[in-house]
């Protein structure tokens, strides 16, 4: 057996167990909101409700971040993901940390076939893409979450039972120092793709069938590659099956190596097998040391509704779709993104239960198109019958010369940021604002993801209001989480620089008296040709739903 390098171990964080206060009191104490799972999309969502003042209990069975071994797992972070991290405030660390990149190119064979530029629609702050390991996202979520002070992060805390009651949600937790119980009004599942919370709760998941296979090699070359996504729809040095090959952080790179369902899992693993299959990639004389080796599995499932009473499905624990095109942890960080802001209104008084209800709404039929979209990727990249095959073969050679026939050859198509359908708090639908730069009327530069950084509220972007319509404006919404901002014009409201590129990107003509009503997770719920202030009251209300009947009484 040959000798194989290994990389030193990343040295992970771990934080310390404190027993809770509930520990051995006869009391149930109640919580607004409990969150269990310090994955990427618990940990967002905890994140942001903090960043909006509101309290939340976070618990999690570990006491680091990532897992045991320090593989990389999800590791491409999509420009919307990447704009939240903003609103967060932790996006110049990962920026710092990871690898930037926007252009991929698609090989068959040893041909290209195919390659795009991620950067050539984008208007955002943000790159379409970083590449970073899961666990220092992860981490630097902790450390923020840490450094705001609002959320009781339990480190060694077990979920081993919830009892949904008629008012909120019963948690049994089990912890080094013991066990004991907790009330919660909303219990936020982002447990992960096996999450027992669901299982317990006998809610189906419909997983796919089959299980797709993969043998991911985290590696170290001497001799660096170029920066760019490399995929291949049928490497010949993979006996014909699909390959992607992504570099992030600490000079490591990621290798994809798609295996057959039936593989044996140990054999993939073994350094002496993985390190063939690198020689066999580039060449005899690579030189090269393994960060980690193992096997992936997963299959794909999508619940019926993300909402259960007063439990919410997030993340993994909601939905798991092919990682073709990196919408599966992107998608769970956008779940946590659109129910934050939620819970954050409703634990304030500022909204019912109403809006609760948008979550799944909107969240569960993006995962359905998520789970399409990767599902045609994931049929194109494992034909499943004949005619499959010959309809791949035809696509890559015309491929090769033909450039219509370019966006056929499906190896994924890249993550963005979900439409939401219209419903009754959407007439239009919506769709996501991206993370424009800006100047206000002073030219002091700010974005969009820091005007909504600054508390729980929509915001108002009105193209030149007069001095008596903003005025009548302000005193019709003073008890709504509305805050209002002027594009242009003369009025009293803060007022950032008129820009034809802010209009066109809003859908929204340059003439005065136009707005935008924009959420709290950055996207469009309303355009109003001619804005009043009945006609501004009118649409916050509906994007809040406030004109719905709700269990607690919307203002």
């Amino acid at each position: 057996m040959e000798n194989f390098a290994f990389a030193p171990a990343y040295e992970l964080p771990a934080w310390p167990f404190v027993p809770p206060p509930e520990l051995g009191s006869p009391t149930v104490v109640r919580h607004p909101i409990v969150i269990v799972g310090a994955g990427p999309s618990g940990l967002t969502l905890a994140c942001d409700l903090a960043q909006r003042g509101v309290h939340a209990v976070l618990l999690d069975e570990d006491d680091t971040v990532g897992v045991r071994g320090a593989s990389s797992r999800g590791i491409c972070y999509a420009q919307k993901s990447l704009e939240i991290f903003e609103r967060l405030g932790i996006y110049e660390r990962i920026a710092a940390k990871g690898i930037t990149w926007s252009f991929g190119r698609t090989f068959s064979g040893e041909q290209e076939v195919y390659n795009f530029n991620l950067q050539a629609n984008s208007v955002s702050k943000q790159p379409p893409f970083i590449n970073l390991q899961q666990f220092y996202v992860e981490w630097f979520l902790v450390e923020r979450i840490l450094e705001l002070g609002r959320t009781d992060v339990r480190w060694k805390s077990r979920v081993t039972h919830v009892e949904p009651l008629r008012d909120g949600v019963r948690i049994d937790i089990e912890t080094p120092a013991g066990s004991y119980s907790i009330e919660a009004d909303h219990l936020i599942d982002a447990t992960g793709a096996n999450s027992p919370i669901r299982t317990q709760l006998g809610i189906e998941a419909h997983a796919s069938r089959s299980t797709d296979r993969w043998c991911i090699s985290d590696v170290r070359f001497k001799k660096p590659l170029p920066t760019e996504r490399w995929t291949w729809v049928d490497a010949p040095f993979n006996e014909g099956r699909g390959v992607w090959q992504h570099l992030m952080a600490d000079g490591v790179w990621r290798i994809d190596y798609q295996m057959p369902e039936d593989c044996d899992t140990a054999h993939i693993s073994k350094p002496e097998v993985a390190g063939a299959r690198l020689r066999e990639q580039l060449g005899p004389g690579v030189e090269f040391e393994f960060v980690w080796i193992g096997p992936y599995g997963y299959r794909d499932h999508l619940l019926d509704s993300f909402r259960h009473g007063h439990v919410f499905f997030i993340g993994d624990a909601a939905h798991v779709v092919s990682p073709f095109g990196a919408r599966g942890g992107n998608s769970g960080i956008q779940d946590a993104a659109n129910l934050g802001w939620k819970l954050a209104l409703v634990a304030q008084g500022k909204a019912g239960d109403a809006l609760l209800d948008s979550y799944d709404a909107e969240r569960q039929p993006a995962a359905r198109q998520n789970l399409e979209v990767t599902s045609r990727s994931a049929r194109f990249l494992a034909p499943r019958s004949p005619a499959e095959h010959t309809l791949r073969r035809a696509v890559v050679a015309l491929a090769a010369r033909h450039p219509f026939a370019r966006a056929l050859v499906n190896t994924g198509r890249m993550s963005v940021a979900n439409d939401y359908p219209a419903a009754a708090q959407l007439p239009d639908g919506a769709r996501s604002v991206q993370n424009l730069p800006l100047r206000w009327a002073g030219g002091r530069e700010t974005t969009l993801m820091q005007l909504l950084a600054e508390g729980t509220q929509c915001i108002g972007l009105w193209f030149a209001p007069t001095r008596g319509e903003a005025d009548a404006a302000l005193e019709a919404t003073a008890s709504l989480p509305l805050r209002l901002i002027a594009v242009g014009g003369d009025s009293d409201l803060p007022t950032l620089q008129a820009d034809e590129k802010l209009a066109r990107h809003l859908g929204i003509g340059e003439e005065a008296g136009g707005l935008v009503l924009v959420r709290p997770d950055a996207y469009r719920a309303a355009v109003l040709a001619q804005a009043t202030p009945q006609a501004i009251v009118a649409a916050l209300r509906t994007a809040l739903a406030h004109n719905a009947n709700n269990d607690h009484g919307a203002p």
